[in-house]
């Protein structure tokens, strides 16, 4: 590193001091860092004590810092970032679904029937079947049926989700199981399929998806634990340290096994926790009685619905979708139980992100977050709308204005770009993940994976973005290319804006003094190979608090 340019790092991460103590536990050298610092975005090497980084900048500097125990390691010259923040996920259910049936890549109905027999014969009879992730835009956008199914799993119970987690499959069994007899006509915020005769085809959109839902029987707390165990090992090997955990359907579940693994110290991501943004009340009292808890789990954030997905036409559109002119989306919520929810748990301060994709959505959304800030006076509330794919070109600006986050999952351009121009047009399609645009109107764009929905791999999240390139390979020069960024500005909404998006900035998403020691150890630095090479790029070592809790087997 350059006199000056050492000099820079040592002033902006205000850590220069004559005579440095001794005695760190460990010390990274011979590195490329990217420290996630405007002023001061390179560095060499740094010290950490316990779980905190003492120093950064070059070789000499941190070696100042080696005890008699102090561990060096030489990083190899590999490039190295603060920890990866995923800032959507549903954590606890992708740990699961990485022992179901997988279907997301099952390109023909005969491969997807394929994989549901096979996976069916090792189950005992009566055993349900969830997860799976089926996509049917795969085989030309045919919906499955319970028939396809039915006679590869005539004793256990289906009920397989597409990849957006907005639409279900069951098969008869479940379907029976469920009392589908007794279904209504009309599911508000949600749909039954049927076909030519009237009878459920299996398929379930949205709050439908309940009327099965409700009858799965209930995981054991040994499977939340090992599910729990099997997701953070995963998104450690992908260079994941942090992830916010959005509210699933059984809430009690998951958190007895998070809080079991912290009290254990089993804990190695750093989770927060957002809980249902109807029981907002249920949030309130515990930050009371408990606060909201510390750098490895954390509470404070609720999360809600607007709409549904585009992938299952429940997304709600100010115009009707292209490839269904009668059909405009809907809400999954009634707008008043939105506004009041979202009015009390702000005037409780509680931090809301809440679900929208469709531009109706969107921009009911934006209103509502404006009306309540007015009525609740100036605070740092920090408000998040999760998704935001499908923004209208007169919204885009707001999100600045009323500093509203838009926390997106850019590996969705890499798939639903694929077919969402034939749904909703070319001109909705310009300002579809509007990268580009939201960063130039001073937006805090923050960035996660969604799984279960899709992978939690950051660096197809960094391809996605910088390229645009959708996974049928058919858009070379990007999908909407307009709105591609940097690969600085996407590590940014992985780290540095991720951890704002949690109130988080002052213990990490940037590698500086006083900040946990989260980083990661990579095989490549993505912004010096060629674009289309991002998503090879993989994790060498990741470490949590000072603490390695991935290396790449050799």
């Amino acid at each position: 590193m350059k006199p000056a340019l050492y000099l820079l790092v040592c002033i902006s991460l205000f850590s220069c001091q004559e005579q440095p103590p001794t005695g760190a536990d460990l010390i990274v050298i011979n590195a490329d860092v990217w420290t996630g610092v405007p002023d001061a975005p390179s560095a060499t090497a740094f010290a950490v004590q316990g779980d905190t980084l003492v120093a950064v900048g070059n070789d000499a500097y941190a070696m100042e810092w080696k005890g008699t125990a102090t561990q060096v390691v030489d990083a190899g010259g590999h490039f190295v970032t603060p920890g990866i923040i995923d800032c959507h996920t549903h954590f606890i259910t992708g740990g699961m679904n990485l022992a179901s049936v997988q279907l997301r890549d099952a390109a023909t109905p005969e491969e997807f029937i394929r994989r549901m027999g096979a996976f069916a014969s090792t189950l005992e009879p009566g055993q349900w079947i969830s997860g799976g992730e089926w996509d049917h835009e795969r085989w030309g956008g045919e919906l499955p049926t319970r028939q396809w199914i039915d006679s590869v799993t005539p004793q256990n119970p289906v009920f397989v989700r597409r990849l957006d987690g907005h639409m279900a499959l069951a098969n008869s069994l479940a379907l029976e199981q469920a009392g589908a007899t007794h279904f209504p006509q009309v599911v508000e915020g949600g749909e039954i399929i049927r076909d030519g005769s009237g009878n459920p085809t299996g398929v379930l959109k949205d709050n439908a998806m309940t009327l099965v839902l409700k009858h799965l029987p209930p995981p054991s707390a040994d499977t939340y634990r090992k599910a729990l165990d099997a997701a953070m090992e995963y998104v450690a090997s992908h260079g994941v340290t942090s992830v916010h955990h959005v509210a699933g359907t059984n809430q009690e579940g998951y958190l007895e096994a998070y809080e079991e693994a912290h009290a254990g110290g089993r804990l190695k991501t750093r989770v927060y926790v957002l809980t249902p943004l109807s029981e907002w009340q249920w949030l309130q009292a515990r930050m009371q009685e408990k606060g909201p808890g510390d750098d490895w789990l954390k509470f404070g954030g609720l999360k809600g619905f607007v709409d549904g997905s585009l992938g299952a036409h429940t997304a709600a559109f100010l115009e009707p979708y292209t490839d269904a002119p009668k059909d405009r989306g809907f809400f999954l919520n009634h707008r008043d139980s939105l506004r009041q929810w979202i009015g009390h748990a702000d005037q409780a301060g509680l931090q809301v992100a809440v679900h929208a994709i469709g531009d109706a959505a969107i921009r009911f959304l934006l209103d509502t977050y404006d009306s309540v800030a007015r009525a609740n006076g100036p605070r740092d509330r920090r408000f998040r709308i999760e998704h935001a794919q499908h923004i209208s070109e007169a919204d885009i600006p707001r999100f600045g204005a009323l500093r509203v986050i838009p926390s997106m999952q850019p590996y969705h351009v890499a798939d639903d770009g694929r077919w969402a121009t034939a749904v909703i047009g070319p001109d909705r399609s310009r300002t579809s993940y509007a990268f580009r645009s939201l960063i130039e109107n001073r937006s805090r764009l923050a960035f996660g994976s969604d799984w279960f929905v899709a992978p939690p791999i950051p660096m197809a999240g960094i391809h996605a973005a910088v390229t645009r390139q959708t996974l049928d390979g058919k858009h070379q020069e990007g999908w909407v290319p307009d709105q591609k960024i940097t690969v600085q500005q996407a590590l940014a909404a992985y780290t540095v804006n991720a951890a704002y998006a949690s109130f988080d900035e002052t213990r990490k998403g940037t590698l500086e003094p006083g900040k946990l020691a989260d980083f990661v150890l990579w095989d490549a630095n993505p912004m010096e190979v060629p674009a289309d090479q991002i998503q090879q790029i993989r994790a060498l070592q990741t470490y949590v608090g000072g603490k390695r809790v991935f290396t790449q087997e050799d």
